[in-house]
């Protein structure tokens, strides 16, 4: 058999056409591909709702795909280890309600997961806008291709509608960092256009409960999930360790389902 290069282009281009122009307006849109994304996808995406992720970078993971210090090793505790368990990712019994896993394996399954219950993941598009409604509300996403931002061209960009967003961007809180300094929030945590949104230094304990009991609403039409939490509440933050990561995407996503 003969291989027409061109025959292979207009199939890659014709293929994300089609998946692409079915993708501007959803349900839930999420911005990071990350664990807590993940989870969060595949939870609203098994109860029906379309869902999209759109994550920066070229690969997926978030923090959790380098495990800690690129050992490619997590831990988890007890009360989320199930999480792992449902995508059929090998866990250890490490004692004292520890669990370990492997890094790589845990995501590469998070990700099919999320994908095998219907969600659809674009890398390599960023986030550089929100959508607003006329009630002021947050109702989509304005992206553009990550290289473009990157190399700091003058392309304007697309939008995405959707019903509720979630920021699940990490540490950065991208999203949330755009809503608090052009939606200008009068109350609430984005209410200071001039702060910045930070986690504060680790401390586990605190972190992991935290980042589920922050894991809410913070403008309307926008939620947010695992480290954007906490980097939005100054809690702390709480390194190889994700169950919290895991229990505040399946959080959002409950969250969601009952207004939709």
């Amino acid at each position: 058999m003969s291989i027409d290069d061109v025959v292979v282009t207009r199939i890659i281009f014709e293929r994300f056409y089609k998946e692409f122009k079915n993708s501007f307006d959803i349900d839930v849109a999420i911005a990071g591909a990350g664990p807590a994304g993940l989870i969060a996808a595949q939870y609203l995406s098994k109860a029906g709702k379309k869902v999209i992720i759109f994550e920066k970078k070229l690969s997926i993971g978030g923090g959790m795909w380098g495990g800690g210090m690129t050992f490619p090793v997590i831990v988890v505790q007890e009360k989320s280890k199930h999480l792992l368990e449902e995508a059929n990712i090998g866990v250890t019994d490490e004692g004292n309600k520890y669990y370990s896993a492997d890094s790589i394996e845990s995501i590469t399954k998070l990700c099919s997961k999320a994908i095998d219950a219907g969600a659809r993941i674009f890398n390599t598009i960023s986030v550089e806008d929100v959508l607003i409604d006329k009630d002021k509300a947050v109702n989509g996403f304005v992206i553009n291709w990550s290289s473009v931002v990157v190399a700091g061209l003058h392309v304007d960009p697309l939008a995405i509608r959707s019903k509720y967003c979630i920021d699940a961007t990490g540490h950065n809180a991208e999203i949330c960092n755009i809503v608090r300094k052009k939606c200008r929030p009068k109350k609430g945590p984005l209410s200071n256009p001039n702060k910045d949104l930070m986690e504060q230094s680790m401390n586990a304990e605190i972190g992991e409960k935290e980042v589920v009991e922050n894991t809410k609403e913070v403008y309307p039409g926008l939620y947010v999930a695992g480290m954007s939490a906490n980097a939005v509440y100054e809690s702390q933050r709480m390194g190889p360790i994700f169950g919290g990561m895991l229990l505040s995407g399946k959080k959002a996503a409950e969250l969601i389902l009952k207004k939709l």
